[in-house]
């Protein structure tokens, strides 16, 4: 395809690479075994050609095969050719766990809101024993993952005590750790962005650290992660959940989400945390509303280009129009799954969400349109 990459590439630009016209991984098996096509993180999907974008003093975007990038960057030479190669093995390499079992599946974490204001289900499992209860729901209904809070971060909250985060928390990890022996392959997550959270947690031998500031709201948080053994979520949120969608404000919402999650890795590896054990999670909702939020949602593929797993949290969440404002959290099932849907043919790993069983169902039904 003939394409119309630029004749230079400045200096100080910034290079992106999103995967569109995905397809299946192996009806385009040929087309990967020639060069001409890239495995999408190593899973079911496939792609042949990207959206480049090159932000300098303006954004520039132009649609070119893979091969032609390829090529182009060889001959551009230079940062362009090392931020091209570096992308593409983003893109491209499988994606696993701390333990390295390759995700070849995308997984759901189940959400257990142990709050008394959760936006979705304030109040619902405060109670630890119904929050154990509920979590033995969510695992028999499919989830690999049970992602436990003890702070609602929902827009105009305010913060909890970290003493007050783990009375809440510690009896419901406690009680759902039996869990463990009829389902070994269940990981326990902890929802916090707090270090005393995350080390109370960690005694307890939860598997993940999900941190909505990745690891930068707590001077302590990145000294603990770099400390364990535990894979570790870092979320993008503009601001605190207290004042983070009154105003909040990007050049272009995408590349910034991106910029800020590239720097964040690199400020784990560069404090001793091994690289394949992050995820990242762009935060939709979390300073971001209607439009920046589907905007997110368009860009998803773009995030593969990190390398890491991407988690996406879009469950019962309004993405802007006025019909899903009008709704209750627990009233936007459809929207859920739609969502869900949309993130899957994007290659996204990991799906958090509240209502299990319906999304498992759901990509039940992915994963046999997809052959996987």
């Amino acid at each position: 395809m003939t394409v119309a990459l630029p004749s230079h590439f400045p200096p100080a630009a910034r290079l992106y690479l999103m995967p569109i016209g995905l397809g299946s991984a192996r009806a385009m098996a040929p087309m990967i075994a020639d060069g001409t096509a890239l495995p999408l993180a190593g899973g079911p999907l496939a792609f042949a050609a990207c959206e480049v974008a090159i932000r300098d003093d303006r954004i520039e975007r132009v649609a070119a095969g893979v091969a032609d990038i390829r090529s182009w960057a060889g001959r551009i030479g230079g940062a362009a050719w090392t931020r091209v190669a570096r992308l593409f093995d983003g893109l491209s390499r499988p994606r696993s766990q701390s333990n390295r079992t390759v995700l070849s599946r995308p997984q759901l974490m189940g959400v257990i809101n142990a709050t008394p204001d959760s936006f979705s289900d304030g109040g619902d499992h405060l109670d630890p024993g119904a929050a154990v209860a509920h979590g033995r729901h969510l695992v028999e209904r499919g989830a690999a993952i049970l992602d436990i809070g003890g702070e609602s971060t929902r827009p105009g909250a305010l913060p909890v005590d970290p003493a007050v985060e783990i009375a809440r928390v510690m009896p419901v990890i406690e009680g759902l750790s039996p869990l463990r022996a009829a389902s070994p392959n269940l990981r326990l997550s902890i929802d916090t962005r707090h270090a005393a959270v995350m080390r109370a947690a960690l005694s307890a031998n939860v598997d993940i650290l999900n941190d909505v500031t990745a690891l930068s709201g707590d001077p302590d948080s990145l000294r603990v992660a770099a400390g364990c053994d535990a894979d570790i979520v870092l979320m993008h949120m503009q601001g605190d959940p207290r004042t983070m969608n009154l105003a909040p404000a990007y050049e272009d919402v995408a590349l910034d989400v991106f910029d800020y999650l590239e720097a964040r890795i690199d400020a784990c590896v560069a404090a001793g945390i091994d690289r394949g054990r992050l995820t990242v999670d762009p935060g939709i909702g979390f300073g971001k509303r209607g439009p920046q939020n589907l905007a997110i949602l368009r860009s998803l593929a773009l995030y593969h280009g990190l390398g890491c797993p991407i988690l996406l949290g879009v469950s019962r969440k309004g993405l802007g129009s006025e019909s899903e404002r009008r709704l209750t959290p627990k009233e936007r099932l459809p929207l859920s799954l739609a969502a869900a849907m949309y993130a899957l043919d994007r290659g996204v790993q990991i799906l958090r969400v509240h209502d299990v069983a319906e999304t498992r169902r759901a990509l039940d039904l992915w994963e046999r349109l997809n052959d996987s």
